[in-house]
């Protein structure tokens, strides 16, 4: 029991610094955006003499929002070189450092009259998260026992939905969300990341890395003691030098190796598919639409902050849900009910958004799609799409492979954060069609393409794969022997 307890605190102590990060300081930045474009013109006409017009005001502010995805990009495409170099473990918490940075800029920028700082602030803010959103899920995945992989490697997105929610929660008038008191909110990321510091180093360093990438097997065994307690550790350690000998004398592999590779052919389509489809599936845009439609419905202007909750709290209650059942479920049918689930939503919302003036009870209607959409993604996309690339690619592959995925994951949420102002103005209450077309596609790739990997070892996984990639060519194959008979007897 004590060994559960250690890999919990494991679990905690990388969570809260990692991707609980991510989630909060996406929320954090809602509840003072006014004050702050107050701010960026205050500041501008006390340097200038002149004020900005509206226009110039909404273009600085769309920096500073655009300022956290270009940080996670850059977070992403770091992820990769700190794994490999400085390990799992020194990664996130040299991480932290960002955030520190972040917070005394954000801290200080009323005080030095410059929003300027608030903008470098949410790069570096992105920075942090785009690395722990890579580094956490391997980190974990690679510490946890075979038949909890799927489940401790899923922490990842409730820790996302915690810190979703947390952020909604402190941004609060009552809280920190007040005109005065916004730039302390903005640095109450640091929070998180003094608790990684004191608590991540007690904790050991993922096990396979120590043994694959380092070759240092008494640290390895030394960890998993740690982790696993006085249990038999051979099983678990055969299979791991198993791994160790299939990798042997190869090094960590870079991402346009990946795309090089034809042994890697159907892993990578299905990460790049995963991972764009996360993004692209409108999950986030249902966020922007819900003050407008709890307005709709009659909620009064001043409580809309607390419904906003309730939608964060489903997908924190949705992430913990399939935690406990991914490893009985398995992987495919959770992407699949998510995905359908919410191709079903999107369609309902549409209709109840084109007739939210014509018929009074509607805007209920479009409240509950709301709700459905995020339950819906909170119960198989939000952490499925997170745990898959440590399953399916190899010790030397996974770096490269979260690199891929992470900068998907950021350039889409860029992409979509551009583009959906723009979308809502051109298709109006049917501004859902392209996000119903993503989640029927990456329904229809689950079905036919993706293989489950459910309490498999890594190398069963990579077999399964290895047998696909490679189908063609085996085929092939069969139409070589007659063309070695040169003549028949007659």
């Amino acid at each position: 029991q004590l060994q559960n307890k250690i890999l919990i605190l494991t679990i905690c102590a990388a969570g809260i610094g990692g991707t609980f990060q991510y989630g909060y300081n996406i929320s954090i930045i809602n509840a003072p955006a006014s004050y702050i474009q107050v701010f960026m013109n205050t500041t501008w006409l006390e340097r200038m003499g002149v004020p900005l017009d509206s226009n110039m005001v909404l273009l600085l502010w769309s920096f500073t929002v655009s300022a956290y995805p270009l940080g996670g990009l850059t977070g992403a495409v770091a992820a990769g070189p700190m794994a490999i170099m400085l390990g799992r473990k020194m990664s996130l918490l040299l991480n932290n450092g960002f955030v520190i940075i972040a917070a005394a800029l954000s801290g200080c920028s009323r005080m030095a009259k410059s929003f300027e700082m608030i903008m470098l602030s949410r790069f570096f803010t992105g920075v942090n998260a785009g690395v722990s959103m890579n580094i956490q899920p391997m980190y974990l995945a690679e510490s946890a026992p075979k038949k909890l992989r799927g489940a401790v490697a899923l922490t990842s997105a409730s820790f996302t939905a915690l810190g979703l929610v947390l952020g909604q929660v402190v941004g609060l008038r009552e809280l920190l969300g007040g005109e005065e008191s916004w730039p302390f909110l903005l640095a109450s990321n640091v929070v998180p990341a003094l608790i990684q510091l004191t608590a991540l180093p007690w904790f050991p360093e993922s096990p396979r890395y120590l043994l694959i990438d380092r070759g240092d097997k008494e640290s390895c065994i030394s960890a998993l003691q740690k982790l696993r307690g006085t249990s038999d550790l051979s099983a678990e350690l055969e299979e791991m030098l198993a791994e160790q000998a299939a990798v042997k004398g190869q090094r960590a592999k870079n991402p346009w190796e990946l795309f090089q590779n034809p042994g890697l052919r159907w892993q990578l389509v299905s990460i790049v598919v995963l991972s764009s489809a996360m993004q692209l599936c409108g999950n986030d845009s249902m966020y922007f639409y819900a003050a407008y439609v709890f307005q709709e419905a009659g909620i009064p202007e001043d409580k809309i902050p607390y419904v906003v909750i309730g939608t964060g709290s489903c997908e924190l209650i949705t992430s913990v849900t399939c935690n406990m059942i991914i490893d009985y479920a398995g992987r495919r049918p959770l992407l699949l009910g998510g995905y359908i689930f919410m191709a079903a939503w999107a369609i309902v919302f549409m209709v109840a958004l084109s007739q939210q003036t014509q018929i009074s009870w509607m805007p209920y209607l479009s409240m509950a799609c709301i709700f459905a959409y995020i339950l819906s993604f909170g119960i198989g996309p939000a952490g499925v799409t997170g745990v898959l690339p440590t399953e399916v690619f190899d010790q030397m592959s996974r770096p490269a492979a979260y690199m891929i995925c992470g900068s998907l994951l950021w350039f889409n949420l860029f992409l979509v954060g551009t583009a959906f102002p723009f979308i809502v103005k051109s298709l109006a209450h049917f501004c859902y069609i392209p996000f119903l077309v993503v989640c029927v596609c990456t329904a229809l790739y689950v079905w036919f393409f993706l293989p489950e990997t459910k309490g498999k070892s890594f190398l069963e996984i990579s077999e399964e794969f290895r047998k696909r990639n490679f189908k063609a060519k085996t085929r092939g194959g069969f139409y070589k022997g007659p063309e070695e008979i040169k003549t028949t007897p007659l």
